[in-house]
């Protein structure tokens, strides 16, 4: 799956100097509260499905059975992410319309002197890292949100020559709207580069 990793439709997402800096390049892949695969005539047979299988009961059922809070009912939302040279996600605790966010790995090399780790946080410090887990296949990693949930990814540095690739399937509180793709949202979509 990581030498079919997704280069199709992605968007530019960033911000500045708000609650956190951040900066990458995001894919739907199922849409928000919905069984839709986003482009599925660009993804290859293991990635629709694994799209379809993150869609399924199984997996809603083995989400809420690990994390102890009822998931199968719930808006999800799956999205993929290439964080190429100067890409970071800043120290924040997700927002509270969140209720679990699932991240998977894809890349099958990675080293972590170029940064992309996912580090979680003690608190709102960048420094204060409890965990760094590395952007490997078979590397994952599960957010339950609270208040003291704080995550960060670091920068990947200027000189990197691949992107960290990941996916997050994200569970909402009810009536959740997306933040990534709020109703409207005419950014321009991109290819993203083969390293």
């Amino acid at each position: 799956m990581a030498a079919s990793f997704p280069h199709d439709h992605f968007k530019t997402v960033s911000g500045y100097g708000g609650e956190k800096n951040y900066d990458y390049e995001a894919r739907a892949l199922v849409s928000m509260g919905t069984h839709a695969i986003a482009f599925p005539e660009e993804l290859s047979e293991a990635w629709l499905k694994l799209a379809q299988d993150l869609g399924s009961a199984g997996y809603r059922e083995a989400m809420s059975a690990l994390t102890g809070i009822d998931l199968r009912s719930v808006p999800m939302e799956v999205n993929v992410f290439h964080y190429g040279p100067g890409a970071s996600l800043g120290a924040h605790p997700d927002l509270p319309d969140k209720l679990v966010t699932h991240i998977l790995y894809f890349n099958e090399s990675w080293d972590r002197n170029d940064g992309g780790c996912l580090n979680i946080l003690h608190g709102n410090d960048p420094s204060a890292v409890a965990a760094e887990i590395e952007p490997l296949v078979g590397n994952s990693a599960i957010l339950v949100r609270s208040d003291k949930s704080w995550h960060a990814v670091t920068p990947v540095v200027s000189s990197c020559h691949s992107s960290r690739r990941s996916l997050t399937a994200t569970f909402y509180r009810p009536g959740s709207l997306s933040s990534m793709w709020p109703a409207g949202d005419s950014t321009p979509l991109h290819g993203y580069p083969r390293a």
